[in-house]
């Protein structure tokens, strides 16, 4: 049995998906991108840009009764490498240890030209 996870604190879902899925104890957050769900803008740079997409991580956790501290992997995506390290540097100050298992890779292009898109699986 699997559940919605919704909230209008973070950016709507653009296509048939939601924005998490609670399952078997398990959420499992769709990629969030750097928008801000005030203003519809994404902010300049790649350190803004991940603060961005994680709270709206924060958020998605929220409406599902979770916080960071729930989170046991993520998966970043990056329009670029040389992102890597300024996007690291907010990541490590967002998380604690022990910290979630992480992937980070290069794409071809993320939507809407974001630099940052990150997607996590947190359990209860």
């Amino acid at each position: 049995m699997k559940k919605e996870i919704s909230t209008e604190k973070a950016p709507a879902a653009i296509g048939p998906y939601s924005q998490a899925v609670e399952a078997n104890g398990f959420v499992y957050c769709s990629g969030q991108l750097p928008i801000d769900v005030a203003s519809g803008n994404m902010p300049e740079g790649i350190t803004a840009q991940t603060e961005t997409s994680l709270a709206n991580v924060k958020a998605v956790l929220a409406a599902a009764g979770l916080t960071l501290d729930n989170v046991v992997k993520t998966t970043v995506y990056l329009a670029d490498m040389s992102l890597f390290g300024a996007m690291n540097e907010v990541y490590g100050r967002t998380f604690a240890a022990p910290y979630p298992a992480r992937s980070a890779y290069a794409v071809k292009e993320l939507p809407k030209q974001a630099l940052v898109e990150i997607e996590v699986i947190a359990a209860r």
